[in-house]
């Protein structure tokens, strides 16, 4: 007997995603992305993101089913991003997916966008662990979480205090005049310079802020340093490296987040660390990471590239571990949710 097609929507921010997917086996995923028109604003303006995907969704669905060589009959359940994003953009994707829901009889699911950077692994890497840490990374999250099972039971040991790990390196690109998005750049930079050039502070890592907040991120005292390392060398009259600049900066963000996520899996006797969202494209994470999970005995899986950015797969993949699960389907009046906190993995039914 087949498992369950399921279709998922992806509309949390720039990116009109569909993904299909039955059990670990990934259909199509198609995506739309409106990217790059925030260049010259450098960054996202959520009108024009909404706008995007009112144009783009009905041309990616029928790019994605016939690609997949289904039509919507084949499809057993609908999942749509109920959030964390921006609300203009969620309320897109939210109001088609229940348009089609309701006219073909199908079940809905509103479901965690963030945990889908998760979810989405099963379909590189096979079915997930029973129980794992999940390091979620991205320009709005850096957030350390304990799943006991992926569609039921999500637990939060920590996060970013200020500014994420994405964020934060967008943040160090505009300080270099990188082209928007900085991140990518300064990962690139950060590749050919020296990571002991520069010595930039860990956030959280001493004295009494180590155990008080042994989960936790901060990177804005770090941009800040940054900052003031770019001013000061220009004021002296001397030219700065960005490279070593990129290194520095790139060494002290990867350098928290791979040894507390390492150290959540020993604490908490878990044996595999699942990496997802969009700064898990980082070289210098993939790279510290698995060599400090191999000396500790644990095992890292991390997402394909195309994997990393929001897409479509994410959120069927969701959808299907919580069909999995038994997990009731979404009341039809769910609204987008753009705080949507971490420990809830769908838009559960009212009492």
């Amino acid at each position: 007997m087949k498992e369950p097609l399921i279709l998922g929507i992806e509309s949390t921010c720039d990116e009109t995603g569909i993904g299909l997917v039955r059990g670990c086996e990934l259909l199509v995923d198609r995506t739309a992305t409106s990217m790059d028109q925030y260049a010259r604003y450098g960054g996202i303006i959520p009108e024009i993101a909404s706008r995007a995907h009112l144009e783009s969704f009905i041309p990616t669905l029928n790019a994605a089913l016939d690609e997949a060589g289904v039509t919507l009959d084949d499809v057993d359940a609908i999942a749509v991003a109920g959030g964390p994003g921006l609300v203009g953009s969620l309320t897109v994707g939210i109001c088609a997916a229940k348009a089609l829901a309701s006219s073909l009889g199908k079940p809905l699911y509103g479901v965690n966008h963030v945990i889908g950077h998760l979810a989405v692994d099963k379909l590189a890497d096979g079915p997930l662990p029973e129980r794992f840490i999940g390091l979620v990374v991205s320009g709005g999250h850096s957030n350390i979480l304990l799943v006991n099972d992926i569609a039921t039971d999500v637990q939060e040991l920590g996060g970013t205090l200020d500014d994420a790990a994405g964020e934060a390196f967008d943040k160090v690109g505009r300080l270099l005049n990188l082209p928007y998005p900085g991140g990518p750049h300064v990962d690139r930079l950060s590749q050919a310079g020296d990571v002991n050039a520069i010595k930039f502070p860990r956030g959280l890592s001493g004295g009494k802020d180590k155990e008080r907040h042994k989960y936790d991120f901060s990177f804005s005292g770090l941009k800040t340093a940054v900052a003031r390392y770019i001013e000061g060398t220009e004021a002296r009259g001397e030219a700065v490296n960005p490279e070593d600049v990129c290194a520095g900066f790139s060494e002290a963000v990867n350098d928290s987040l791979t040894a507390k996520a390492v150290r959540a899996a020993l604490d908490t006797g878990c044996q595999t660390i699942v990496v997802g969202g969009g700064f898990s494209a980082n070289s210098r994470l993939r790279a510290l990471l698995a060599e400090r999970a191999e000396a500790s005995g644990l095992e890292v899986r991390l997402p394909p590239l195309r994997f990393c950015t929001d897409n479509g797969a994410q959120i069927a993949a969701m959808g299907s571990e919580l069909v999995r699960a038994g997990v009731a389907p979404s009341d039809w009046n769910f609204s987008p949710d753009s705080g949507m906190p971490l420990t809830q993995t769908s838009m559960l039914p009212s009492a």
